[in-house]
């Protein structure tokens, strides 16, 4: 069973009759939403499509917690933007100059790539949730109910706390209306009228009435689940440390019962993103900070939703910019096509169904010969036409036309040592280099090149048997793979300089003998 199904099946049996379950998810605007933040969504995307199969009515939630404070300033936003640390990210200038604040600029960036991915939300923004005084009785009530909440938080400390401590916690940070900051501390509380004396950093000191007043904001671990509450959430997941023993989860949840009175939601963690290989030129930032936006350069957006489909959450696993995208990109070819077929068992089909965009087709064009035949051709469609036509693949370019640009791109700025060109000519150098039975290999095949019209199954034959047909029989069968292998190598490194390539049989066949006769040599 596919782990959102399970998820799923435990969301119902908590509560059976609800009419709507709500999956939530949550991410603070600091800046780009990478891809390890993207999990959170996708997780909560995925059960929510889960709930929807098993007909059941689901929503997905999602929270721009961008009410929080601006804690630091980006390696890529000038140092100047440390003058609105402690403001809201609403508050602080988009450092880009575009978009209305600093939160939206990254907001409307994920929400773009969101768009791509068919993933439709019920979005909350968080500045507007709070100034509107939506969440002032849950504000009041945990204020009123703060020396509980502090002997919760205390149980996960380590150290002990005095009772001086105790007196003086309040759940609740003011924004100052002077400064614009949370630096202010609330040194009196007036339980009746609901009103807080407070003093701020900037030197400004005054009254805020929490039944009028709501340029405030409750500390995370009170603010999770009081948002729980006021949005009826029925799941929820989080990084593996808000999953951790002391983590931020563990405490919220007796918060929620305790204070609010709620059933805390389903919890699911979840593991982080690793990258493998080198991303290139896509970002200046480097590993787990790319951002979904920056991994459509090189996967299509099906690909990206089956990774995150076909691992449990609480697994790793990693974008590949060496040549283990190939393999993914094979992988899911062969799980699509199975589906497609009705062939596919029942967690194939379900990894790929929640996989699926609305609206889009997958041409399962094979990513591998893409980038062996596109860089001979210099990604020309015509050329790579006539070259999948020519070895019994009638793809046509629009059936590689997305595919081509994600191939020339990872090519060229992930794995540009993988590029594979013809010589310009004839290397006498390599080739005088070569022993005498080596040589007369080389002109062996360019003879049946010349000479002959084969089919791909014909010439791949004929390649095995070069080096026996060369030097007679070699009655050792490791002795002449090695043989074999050595012969393989030369032409590799008299068509392309390299020792490696292509399968030497496809590449051959997929060519046109002009193009490569000239490198090898007709006779000794």
């Amino acid at each position: 069973m596919h782990w959102a199904d399970k998820i799923a099946d435990g969301i119902i049996a908590g509560s059976p009759d609800k009419e709507e379950y709500v999956c939530a998810a949550g991410i603070s605007p600091s800046g780009s939403v990478h891809i390890g933040n993207f999990r959170d969504i996708v997780t909560s995307y995925f059960v929510c499509l889960a709930l929807r199969k098993k007909g059941r009515n689901a929503r997905l939630l999602f929270s721009w917690d961008e009410y929080d404070r601006f804690r630091k300033v980006p390696a890529n936003v000038s140092e100047d933007f440390g003058y609105y640390i402690g403001r809201a990210y609403t508050d602080v200038p988009d450092p880009l100059e575009c978009c209305d604040s600093y939160a939206d600029h990254f907001e409307q960036e994920f929400e773009k790539a969101l768009d791509t991915f068919g993933i439709e939300a019920d979005f909350r923004y968080q500045t507007a949730e709070y100034r509107s005084g939506r969440y002032a009785g849950p504000i009041i009530t945990a204020i009123e109910k703060r020396r509980e909440i502090f002997d919760i938080l205390d149980t996960f400390r380590t150290q002990d706390s005095t009772d001086e401590e105790r007196e003086e916690y309040y759940p609740v940070s003011i924004y100052c209306p002077y400064c614009g900051r949370d630096n202010t501390k609330i040194t009196r509380y007036n339980d009746d009228g609901h009103i807080a004396e407070y003093t701020c950093k900037c030197g400004h000191s005054g009254q805020f009435c929490f039944d009028t007043d709501f340029d405030c904001k409750l500390n995370w671990k009170i603010d999770w689940p009081m948002r729980w509450m006021a949005e009826g959430v029925d799941f929820e997941p989080g990084g593996k440390d808000h999953a951790s023993p002391a983590g931020s989860y563990q405490t919220s949840k007796i918060i929620a019962e305790k204070i609010f009175g709620i059933k805390p939601p389903v919890f699911q963690g979840y593991e982080f993103i690793g990258i493998k290989g080198s991303a290139g030129k896509m970002s200046g930032s480097t590993g787990i900070n790319l951002t979904p936006g920056e991994l459509f350069k090189v996967y299509q957006p099906e690909i990206i939703l089956w990774l995150y489909s076909k691992t449990d959450p609480m697994r790793a696993f990693d974008f590949c910019f060496d040549e283990g995208i190939l393999r993914q990109y094979f992988e899911f070819d062969k799980s699509y096509t199975a589906y497609k077929e009705g062939k596919a068992d029942e967690l194939t089909a379900d990894i790929i169904a929640y996989s699926l965009i609305p609206g889009r087709e997958i041409k399962t064009v094979p990513m591998q010969q893409l980038v062996s035949f596109g860089s001979i051709v210099d990604f020309s469609p015509a050329l790579l036409e006539a070259i999948f036509a020519k070895i019994g693949a009638a793809y046509t370019a629009a059936d590689f036309e997305e595919r081509v640009d994600l191939a020339k791109y990872w090519l060229e700025n992930c794995s540009p040592e993988s590029i594979d060109k013809l010589r310009d000519g004839f290397d006498s150098e390599y080739y005088s280099s070569l022993t005498t039975q080596e040589k007369q290999e080389l002109v062996a095949l360019r003879e049946y090149i010349a000479q002959n019209e084969y089919t791909m199954d014909e010439l791949q034959t004929f390649l095995y048997a070069v080096p026996s047909q060369v030097r007679g029989e070699i009655p050792d069968a490791k002795q002449l793979k090695q043989i074999q292998a050595a012969f393989f190598r030369n032409v590799y490194k008299m068509l392309i300089a390299k020792e490696k390539g292509p399968r030497l049989y496809l590449f051959l066949f997929a060519l046109e003998k002009g193009q490569y006769l000239n490198l090898l040599p007709k006779e000794m």
